[in-house]
């Protein structure tokens, strides 16, 4: 008898209080008319031709195309991209996309010069003209997109791994 009364006081289903529904209300919140641009400055650390790290934001520079760190031409990329960067201060103006958990922006250095056009006049880096509109396809070397055919056939979709 006490086995079972103690047993009852051990094992027994615990009651649960009744949990207090609150009431949610929505509201819809205006959007703001005007956000400011979001700018990121500092010293940066490249990652390969087209991707920079400043304050630990993983950024990659709008409108261009590098070939990958395993590519032809890759490393030679990520090189020029350090020897425009080193001692500079970089600015990137921030856009609202992402590109594979990187934010997206256009990078400046301290002098002005655009990063993504330095890039392609050095022949390291392809214009995309689906995200740059253009922008930098003059400034593209004669030979560019036949020395970075990787680069060029990934644009084209006709890239095959």
């Amino acid at each position: 008898m006490l086995f079972r009364f103690l047993m009852r006081l051990i094992f027994r289903p615990r009651r649960r209080r009744p949990t207090r529904q609150v009431p949610v209300v929505i509201v819809n919140a205006p959007e703001p008319v005007h956000q400011a641009p979001v700018i990121l400055q500092g010293r940066c650390w490249v990652v390969d031709g087209d991707t920079i790290v400043i304050d630990k934001t993983h950024i990659r520079i709008a409108g261009i195309d590098a070939p990958e760190l395993d590519h032809p031409f890759g490393k030679q990329s990520k090189w020029a991209l350090v020897q425009l960067c080193k001692g500079q201060t970089v600015t990137a103006h921030i856009r609202p996309e992402l590109s594979y958990d990187r934010v997206v922006a256009e990078c400046y250095l301290s002098d002005g010069r655009d990063l993504a056009a330095e890039l392609v006049r050095a022949g390291m880096a392809l214009d995309w003209p689906k995200f740059s509109g253009g922008k930098y396809r003059h400034l593209e070397t004669a030979d560019a997109r036949r020395k970075l055919w990787r680069a060029d056939a990934r644009q084209k979709g006709t890239l095959r791994t």
